[in-house]
């Protein structure tokens, strides 16, 4: 399967809110049965569990690592095609299929690390300084380059600092979408 194919079924689970929480369920443990991920992700129906799961191993997204016969069935453990967190090594080539699979990678993370946080109970979003942001603007490619600058200066020494009392493990991420047509 190219990997257009590929990042064409994981943007579709991506989008598919119950292929997205078995997507993110499964990235995070390494390898699931379909019991786990009942128990886990209990308001999706047994039945569009199973169908999802099919469907995503059909499409490649998913293999199965191991089965265990159960009273008369078989147990299914199941375990990502692909390794989101390892960026394809060839970065300096121009091709748009592996620039989409590492956004999909950066993506894949950031919401696992947000689905957790989504997960932990009590969150409270105000106090813990959890927030989204899109901002569109107009920028010459000099004044993209010394806001990209200006954050790294603001972030990266950040990123010395050593727990302590007070100090919370943050993930702040930044994406920059190229030149896109404005709603009007």
């Amino acid at each position: 399967m190219g990997s257009k194919n590929l990042n064409e079924k994981i943007m579709e689970c991506i989008s598919n809110p119950a292929k997205s929480r078995l997507l993110i369920e499964i990235m995070r443990r390494g390898e699931v049965t379909a019991k786990y991920l009942a128990e886990k992700c209990s308001d999706i129906p047994q039945t569009t569990l199973y169908r999802n799961l099919k469907r995503m191993t059909d499409d490649g997204l998913l293999k199965i690592v191991n089965e265990t016969p159960i009273r008369g069935t078989v147990e299914k453990t199941y375990a990502l095609t692909f390794d989101p967190s390892d960026p394809p090594s060839v970065l300096g080539e121009n091709s748009g299929a592996i620039y989409m699979q590492m956004f999909f990678q950066y993506f894949l993370t950031f919401a696992k690390i947000f689905q957790e946080y989504c997960d932990t109970p009590g969150i409270d979003i105000k106090r813990d300084r959890s927030g989204l942001s899109l901002s569109h603007v107009y920028l010459t490619d000099e004044e993209l380059e010394k806001v990209v600058s200006d954050i790294a200066q603001i972030l990266y020494p950040l990123q010395d600092n050593k727990p302590e009392p007070g100090r919370r493990l943050r993930t702040v991420g930044l994406i920059i979408s190229p030149e896109h047509k404005a709603d009007e």
